[in-house]
Parts: C-alpha cells; structure tokens; sequence
C-alpha cells in the first residue's frame, strides 16, 4: 500500500469541509458537502453529506490508504442518540473506508486549529452563536454560553445582527440618523419606525444574523453606534470566556466572526491581554486541524481523541 493517508473533516450547520492528508501533514484532497449538524437538520441528511464530501476529497485516491478519520461536529449530542450513532454508522459503513469514523465536539477541532498538539485549554467560539469551551485530553469539559439566540449567544452573530436593529428601531422612532442606521433600514425595508419593526420581526433568524456585517462596516467608516456595539460585542465575548476562566493551556480564538473581522478579533485581543496578560491564538482551518488529530491518533493509540462511530 502507498503512504497513509488521514481525513479531517468539520461538519457546521452550513457545509461540510473534509480535506484528506497525508500523516505529516500534506493535503493531498479537499471535499465539500451539505449543512452537517445534526441537530438542524436529520442525521441521516447530514451523514450523507460528510460521505459526500469525503468521496469529493479523495478523488481517485485509494481509500484503502486511510488509516484514521477524525471530524468535528457541530450538534455533536445528536450522535449519542441511537438515530444519530445508526446514521452516520450506515453512511460511513458506505464510504468505502476501513479504518473508523472517529467523532468529536466541534469546539475540539476548532481548538486544535490553533496549531498546536496541546491537549488541553481553552477556545472561544464566535460564528452565527456564540460559546467558550475548555478542552481538557481533547474533550470538551466545561462550557459558557452556547444556549442559543433567545437565551445567550452574547457578541455573536446574531447578537450583532440584533443589536443593530434594536439601535436602528430606536433611531427611526427618534428622527436619528447615521451610517449604520441606514444600512440596516435599506436592508431590512420597512416604511418609517413601525415598517421597519413589522419587517424585522418577519425576518428569519439567519436573515437578523446576516446583518452583522454592517455593524463592521459601519464601525470601519467610523459610525459612533457602530463602534459601541462593537465594543460592547468584545466585552461580552471577553466575559464569557472568562467565565470558564481560562487555564494555563492554549487560548484559541475561533469561528467566522473572530477569524474574518479583525477589528473584533482585535478588540477581544486587548480585553483578554488586560485581564489575563496574554492574547489568544486565531485559528486556522478546522478540517485540517482534525486531519492532524486523526494523524496523531494513527500515530498514538492511546492519544484519546474523541468517541467513535464505525461503520457496520
């Protein structure tokens, strides 16, 4: 058999990425499905896209070169559930690869997309929600926030994208105007104050969190209230990862907001380095990431990654 090869994968409520790698390293194949969290959508729907999105890396790579698989999965509490363990179990069973589907938390392959082999820390997440988890043998232990869009997620996306709103629904009540306020009612629609609340409100939710980007565009023009809500987005993201605290492992700093928006990014920076004295390591690619999970755990029997599901 040629060299080994491993798969990483991070399965969000989006996509599914899945790149394929050699044991050092390499990236040899990149795959892309369907939305892969289980708790949004049907087990059985979101395994389909993870086979896909592997046969879509692997090519004409032999897959009985694989000897490891690693994924991170967002509603990853679905896969404890018989349905959600016998779907993935029946796809992968389908994939063609010998060597088992090892599944673990989302949180875990955003933590080790810090690039680092530290088994144990801290990761603060900031995409559509929001969560700080610490990571304790690459297993999620405690955790903070992460309870969804009516009861937390502070400073996330959606946070954002409300927050915005709610300054843009007391502006037009007041006669106020400015940068942000008319990117959100332009975008929103809505005839004067109560058109736009009657708009809003019929919104869905991904709608309210896709109006986060103009709260950063606004604050990049130098829009007062968009530069309070950004800074008081940092706070919350700051206090929440505090909250765990943090331990003397590695702080990564993960998802779409704290990786893409570096005036965010920046923010949280300085607030961390103030209360703890040190900053936090941006991640990097969470497949890859996983990849080289699956790499060590080839390498290392007992490196402990993650619960496993095979396949029949």
């Amino acid at each position: 058999m040629s060299e080994p090869l491993v798969i990483g994968g991070d399965c969000g409520g989006t996509s599914t990425r899945v790149v394929v790698s050699t044991l050092d390293g390499a990236v040899v194949g990149r795959g892309r499905g369907g939305p892969g969290n289980p708790v949004a959508r049907p087990p059985a729907e979101t395994a389909a896209a993870l086979v896909a999105a592997v046969r879509d890396a692997l090519g004409d790579l032999d897959p009985a070169r694989v000897v490891g698989a690693v994924v991170g999965v967002a509603g990853y509490s679905r896969l404890a559930t018989p349905e959600g363990a016998a779907a993935y179990a029946a796809a992968w069973s389908s994939a063609g690869v010998a060597a088992p589907l090892r599944t673990v938390g989302d949180a875990v392959v955003a933590y080790a997309a810090g690039g680092h082999d530290v088994p144990t820390g801290s990761v603060l997440i900031a995409g559509t929600g929001a969560i700080a988890c610490e990571i304790v043998g690459w297993e999620v232990g405690r955790r903070v926030d992460g309870i969804g869009w009516l009861l937390g997620d502070e400073g996330s996306g959606f946070w954002f994208g409300v927050a915005a709103a709610r300054h843009t629904a007391h502006a037009l009540h007041a006669g106020t105007s400015g940068a942000l306020v008319s990117a959100v009612h332009a975008a929103v629609g809505g005839a004067g104050p109560e058109g736009f609340v009657s708009a809003f409100y019929a919104l869905a939710r991904d709608k309210m969190a896709a109006l986060a980007p103009l709260v950063f565009e606004a604050a990049r023009a130098g829009d007062p209230a968009a530069l309070a809500i950004v800074g008081d987005g940092a706070d919350r993201l700051t206090r929440t990862l505090l909250a765990l605290p943090p331990g003397d492992g590695p702080i990564v700093l993960a998802g779409g907001l704290l990786t893409a928006v570096p005036e965010l990014c920046a923010a949280v920076q300085a607030r961390l380095r103030d209360a703890t004295g040190r900053a936090g390591v941006l991640a990097g690619d969470a497949a890859v990431a996983a990849a080289r999970l699956a790499a060590l755990a080839a390498s290392h029997a007992d490196a402990g990654v993650g619960g496993v599901v095979e396949g029949a």
